[in-house]
């Protein structure tokens, strides 16, 4: 009797724990760009977030939506995805709007004129969307052609994880550059760390497709590499090395 009223307890505790983290997977890589959203429009400054963010996990995420559809994986990771795309869209939305409307008598550049120097530098969010959707149609198309190779389906699965896992190497780089961590958002990289530990532990958890645990593995290599960079530059200060500009990296907020 008492160990049948245990599990009667149990068994909705673990149901909401189970829900409670796919709705953390759904939402969680979100989170961090509400504020960084916020200030933006705050500030009506856009020059501190680099749209290639916005690529990057645009690019990962279609290719992981694909994948789906060659390997079904576990439903929170698609609505992740689904999630994320709409969250960066809305990003690329406000930076553009922004950008364009602190920009004085320059030219105006549209995803039509196909000009490799100004890509992903477009004044109209519709030109991003037209990339976007062209994009997709063309994955699209490709995958519904080797939807039936197994070794395309599993290489597909692979570019989306290793994609999103290479976000923080231009941060990374960039402050090796610098030799200093300054002008980057240490809150922003604890609270990528975190998701991306979370996230990897999940994915070992719910015996995701081995791509996702690797890479996730990676990214969080990657998280903590950056934060020893912060420990060694803030205790340790180098002498700047001099070098030419460089543009925001992935990271920077």
């Amino acid at each position: 009797m008492e160990a049948g009223g245990l599990e009667w307890l149990l068994v909705p505790v673990q149901q909401l724990v189970s829900w409670g983290a796919a709705g953390a997977m759904v939402f969680g890589g979100v989170v961090p760009y509400i504020p960084q959203y916020r200030d933006i429009r705050r500030t009506q400054n856009a020059e501190g977030f680099s749209t290639y963010v916005c690529l990057v996990l645009l690019v990962a995420n279609i290719l992981r939506i694909l994948f789906w559809f060659g390997r079904h994986f576990e439903s929170p990771l698609l609505w992740q995805s689904i999630i994320m795309i709409i969250t960066m869209l809305l990003m690329l939305k406000l930076c553009t709007e922004v950008r364009v409307s602190n920009e004085l008598n320059i030219k105006r550049r549209s995803f039509a004129d196909f000009d490799l120097n100004y890509f992903w530098h477009w004044s109209k969010f519709t030109d991003y969307v037209q990339c976007v959707l062209t994009f997709t149609g063309v994955t699209g198309y490709i995958t519904y052609l080797w939807l039936d190779s197994s070794l395309f389906v599993e290489t597909l699965g692979f570019l989306a994880v290793f994609t999103e896992a290479m976000l923080g190497v231009p941060q990374l780089y960039r402050n090796y550059q610098n030799r200093s961590t300054e002008g980057m958002s240490v809150k922003m990289v604890l609270m990528w760390t975190s998701g991306d530990t979370f996230k990897t532990v999940y994915f070992i958890l719910n015996q995701a497709p081995f791509q996702f645990s690797i890479c996730g593995l990676l990214q969080v290599f990657v998280d903590i590499a950056i934060l020893l960079q912060v420990y060694l530059y803030s205790y340790y200060p180098q002498k700047p090395v001099p070098h030419t500009a460089h543009p925001a990296s992935t990271k920077a907020l």
